[in-house]
């Protein structure tokens, strides 16, 4: 049975009761625009995630991960994120055409704030644009290319909290499911534990490219 809430917050109003006005610096922080700040963060970033959601609202947000550097600036209002080999569900390509809008979250190693991004996104395959996202000689299939909206950045206290970059504050991982039983339990697959780990590392070693 789902729990059951008898005090929601529903309006703006009862949410700033709460939680009050955000200052006017950090209003004023948001921009239009990729500057040179962002450019330099974005030069570093080995890693993103991206949020979309489709036509009826249902949301997904899916990881994207290359040699730093990877997502291409290509003017002030313009960046690409190359599209590399993957499971063909294309949930967030799909969302894209049926709703544009998407966000980002740019992550460096180590680094406790982070870069978010907002704007209107299309899915590309211009030649000359691919072959500067090669990597290992291989193209990306595609090329997300997002109009950049609003950009700003997100202070260190959620890593901080989480101990995300501090080794020894991490979890054990005693009771964490590996994928391949994952996947054998929620596909209801009568493959082995053994089977499906073969398979997965296969795609790692030939597919990543």
């Amino acid at each position: 049975m789902a729990p059951n809430f008898d005090n929601t917050i529903s309006t703006r109003e009862q949410l700033r009761a709460v939680l009050g006005e955000p200052s006017p610096r950090v209003v004023s922080k948001v921009i239009d625009h990729i500057d040179v700040h962002c450019r330099g963060f974005i030069a570093k970033t080995p890693f993103l995630l991206l949020a979309t959601a489709d036509g009826k609202g249902k949301v997904d947000v899916s990881p994207k991960g290359d040699p730093a550097g990877f997502v291409q600036v290509l003017d002030d209002h313009t960046l690409a994120i190359p599209e590399r080999l993957g499971n063909r569900l294309a949930d967030s390509l799909l969302n894209m055409l049926e709703r544009p809008q998407v966000g980002l979250l740019f992550m460096i190693p180590g680094k406790s704030e982070t870069l978010r991004a907002g704007g209107t996104a299309r899915i590309v395959q211009d030649d000359w644009l691919l072959e500067k996202m090669a990597v290992r000689g291989k193209k990306p299939q595609l090329a997300t290319v997002v109009t950049v909206q609003r950009m700003f950045f997100h202070c260190a206290k959620c890593v901080m909290r989480s101990d995300l970059w501090r080794p020894e504050g991490w979890p054990d991982q005693d009771g964490v499911p590996t994928l391949a039983q994952a996947i054998i339990d929620h596909a209801r697959l009568s493959d082995s534990v053994e089977q499906v780990q073969a398979g997965l590392d296969e795609s790692y070693r030939d597919r990543l490219y």
